[in-house]
């Protein structure tokens, strides 16, 4: 019997090393395909696009880039079935820290808001749909809407994980409910990074949230970032 319980643990202990190295294999295959669609996409002498009512100051190169790797990892410029990023595959996409990653969206601090949950819970609460609301009615002719979620570090990462994706679904399904928007699917694009990737400092909490005053790292991460990008890419 001690053999069978041995090889029975050994088992089950390579399932989620499995899992991330599947999902790491997918990510790193997307991303090479990326970089070659972005190879064919160099012309020489190609001037940068000024800044227009739909392509903001903070729409560096650098940004764009990133952006764009997402919203095609996620199957939106694509045209493909993938409808999120999980955390390997959002860290593999971005080839950035998390603070890089971050940093990223600070310039779009008057653009967002941070929905914020319970913990270990997936619901919105009527603070945190009417912010959905405010932020995605007031879209001014931009055209990707990201929803960013996260999860404190409490628990396993695997129900992390499985609860930032419940937390993104939770606001793509209030959207799909509040907003007869038959262009939803090609807009919005789904990033759960669990607690794995990219968690938020105090620095957030400067931001408009759906949370009360209280506000501290495990708090913040109970959340999903929201925020109409304003780049042509």
């Amino acid at each position: 019997m001690i053999p069978v319980r041995v090889a029975a643990l050994v088992g089950f202990l390579a399932v989620p090393a499995a899992l991330a190295g599947v999902w790491t294999s997918s990510a790193g295959s997307r991303l090479e395909q990326i970089e070659a669609d972005e190879a064919k996409q160099v012309k020489p002498n190609t001037q940068v696009a000024t800044a227009t009512a739909a392509n903001e100051n903070y729409c560096t190169p650098q940004l764009k880039k990133i952006l764009r790797r997402v919203l095609q990892s996620c199957g939106l410029l694509s045209g493909g079935s993938v409808r999120g990023c999980q955390p390997a595959d959002a860290r593999t996409v971005a080839t950035m820290d998390g603070d890089d990653f971050n940093a990223l969206f600070r310039p779009m601090k008057h653009r967002g808001g941070i929905v914020q949950f319970e913990q270990g819970k997936a619901e919105l609460d009527d603070a945190g749909l009417s912010l959905v609301d405010d932020v995605f009615s007031d879209q001014r002719g931009a055209s990707y809407f990201f929803v960013v979620s996260r999860a404190s570090p409490e628990g396993t990462v695997e129900r992390n994980r499985e609860l930032s994706k419940a937390r993104a679904e939770e606001v793509m399904s209030h959207l799909r409910e509040r907003f007869n928007d038959p262009d939803l699917d090609k807009e919005v694009g789904l990033l759960w990074l669990g607690e794995e990737f990219a968690q938020l400092s105090e620095e957030f909490c400067r931001w408009r949230r759906s949370g009360g005053e209280e506000c501290d790292p495990d708090h913040l991460n109970r959340s999903a970032f929201i925020a109409w990008i304003d780049c042509t890419l």
